[in-house]
């Protein structure tokens, strides 16, 4: 897997925690719950704790499979994406049922 690919996901998926941690701190805080609030943060955190990882691997040559890649991938977009769509339309009152079932579906860790 070229690294840069690897390098490149990692950085996008650190800014877009940035730019979502920043969205819920401002504009988010005053319209969600606490407890809404409190999971929206943990995509956060777990996103960026897959950028991180991502990250150390891509700058690391010592090869990163092309599973372990996807696997980060699709678990930073089945858990915390789907954290943030449930949180965002909950508040909305059409809570989307359907997104709760992702999480248990990082079956690659």
């Amino acid at each position: 897997m070229a690294q840069q690919i690897i390098i490149i996901t990692g950085v996008l998926f650190g800014m877009l925690s940035f730019i979502f941690g920043a969205f819920g701190a401002h504009a988010l805080k005053k319209i969600l719950s606490n407890e809404q609030l409190q999971s929206f943060e943990i995509g956060i955190k777990y996103q960026m704790y897959h950028a991180i990882v991502l990250l150390a691997l891509g700058l690391n040559s010592n090869g990163i499979t092309t599973a372990t890649y996807w696997c980060f991938t699709i678990g930073v977009i089945f858990f915390s994406f789907s954290i943030y769509g449930l949180v965002l339309s909950d508040f909305k009152g059409k809570k989307l049922q359907f997104l709760g079932p992702l999480h248990p579906l990082e079956v690659c860790y």
